[in-house]
């Protein structure tokens, strides 16, 4: 598990105001896919009244979504180890903006639906594109800091939903706000096809295109890498949580099922976002400096969310504001958590099989986040009450199933992943022996 031999060092002849420019334009394009990704979320009930959509129907908008991205996951990845990073981040811009020009201007289902599903296919060639770019432009040593501040600063995007994507949707209406979103998509795109490059100048070219064969025995060789399927129980058991939250049921939950105003539900949103970017760096730090314990800090954030759902899901409705600002602190913690599970496809998986390692990981957690999604609407649809809080209390209990098969699966593949780095001649000491030795 040498990670200094799965990114390469950027070369010397690259100046540091080109390699950070060439990051923020990724990172801008990430940004507002994140933005498109998340703005339903915020329309989630003017597009029930739009398109007279049930409980059950608005949430399978998301799920489609979410179904398409991964389902495409290692499709994509396969595609950015045959065509490069840039192609990847401008399409999925362009598809991005595409599907907010058919939203913005739908009035029917249908239309509504196939305009998610293009923001879907979109989103799917963007982040392990830009996360691509990270381990091409950065040395080794900074790209597990460099990936969490990726995922954490992309998710200002959600920003851009919660405060001026929602403010043109209540001020001006439905078309121009979803227009405005297309607009931006655009800008974006432009802008990574005139900066971002796949590689530094002088650094080495990649291998040579595999041909079909070739790629169906790297799909095989990274499933079969135990620490691909850490990474994907790692990115599904801390990323669902707070993904199915902000992306569909945070703001009805917290509108009809708290009592809370559009506006502060809204503002709670980049709390969440907030949180997130500080948590990351830290997230980041920590997985650079001890490799080896990257999984007890993953089981950690999977028991904190746990444990503050059931707390909330105990106290009868409405909770304590309080209560909820924890909530929505610890939802947060989710997303450095999942970026992990990346951390361990990277230093698993040889370079040439790292598109197709980082695909299968970012299945993980979107296939929790589409069946939770979807099981919170279908509760919610055969409660009475609709959109009460007695119906989102029951409906949020779904969660636990995920992370129970999340939690088994991360302590299977990390004995499998301890076995083979045990076998070459990397031991893993027990945590109790080494917080002992710490103690004399």
């Amino acid at each position: 598990m040498d990670a200094a031999a799965l990114s390469p060092t950027t070369p010397s002849t690259t100046s540091t105001r080109r390699i950070w420019a060439v990051w923020a334009v990724a990172l801008a394009a990430y940004l507002v896919g994140v933005m498109h990704r998340t703005s339903f979320g915020v329309a989630g009930l003017e597009a029930a009244d739009r398109f007279g959509a049930a409980p059950a129907v608005l949430s399978g908008f998301v799920v489609l979504q979410l179904l398409v991205y991964a389902s495409l996951q290692i499709p994509v990845g396969v595609l950015l180890d045959r065509f490069g990073a840039q192609r990847l981040v401008v399409a999925g811009a362009l598809t991005m903006a595409a599907g907010q020009v058919v939203l913005a201007l739908a009035t029917s289902l249908p239309l509504a639906i196939a305009a998610r599903l293009l923001v879907g296919t979109g989103d799917a060639l963007t982040f392990i594109s830009v996360l691509a770019v990270v381990n091409a432009w950065f040395p080794a040593r900074r790209v597990p800091l460099l990936t969490q501040l990726t995922g954490l600063l992309g998710q200002l995007g959600q920003v851009l939903s919660a405060l001026p994507l929602a403010a043109l949707l209540y001020g001006p209406g439905w078309t121009p706000a979803f227009l405005s979103a297309a607009g931006l998509g655009v800008f974006v795109a432009i802008a990574v096809l005139v900066v971002v490059r796949n590689r530094p100048p002088g650094a080495p070219p990649p291998p040579a295109a595999p041909s079909p064969r070739e790629i169906v025995d790297g799909l095989k060789k990274s499933w079969r890498e135990p620490g691909t399927r850490l990474g994907l129980w790692t990115h599904m058991g801390t990323q669902f949580s707070g993904t199915v939250f902000a992306l569909l049921w945070g703001v009805p939950y917290l509108v009809a099922g708290q009592g809370f105003s559009s506006g502060q539900a809204s503002a709670l949103l980049t709390v969440f976002v907030g949180v997130g970017i500080l948590a990351g760096p830290l997230f980041g730090e920590f997985t650079a400096r001890h490799p080896l314990r990257r999984s007890w800090l993953v089981l950690t954030v999977i028991g904190l969310t746990a444990g503050a759902w059931t707390v909330v899901l105990l106290v009868p409705p409405p909770a304590p504001g309080w209560l909820l600002v924890v909530l929505v602190v610890v939802l947060a913690l989710g997303g450095p958590g999942s970026m992990i599970g990346f951390d361990y496809a990277r230093t698993f998986n040889p370079g040439h099989r790292q598109g197709t390692a980082v695909g299968i990981v970012n299945i993980g957690g979107f296939l929790a986040s589409l069946l939770v999604a979807q099981a919170v609407g279908v509760v919610l649809g055969l409660s009475s009450g609709g959109y009460s809080p007695e119906a989102f209390r029951l409906a949020w209990t779904v969660q636990y199933v995920v992370w129970a098969f999340a939690t088994a699966g991360i302590l299977v593949a990390r004995r499998r992943a301890r076995r083979k780095l045990a076998a070459d001649g990397v031991v893993v000491p027990p945590l109790r022996e080494v917080l002992a030795r710490r103690r004399r």
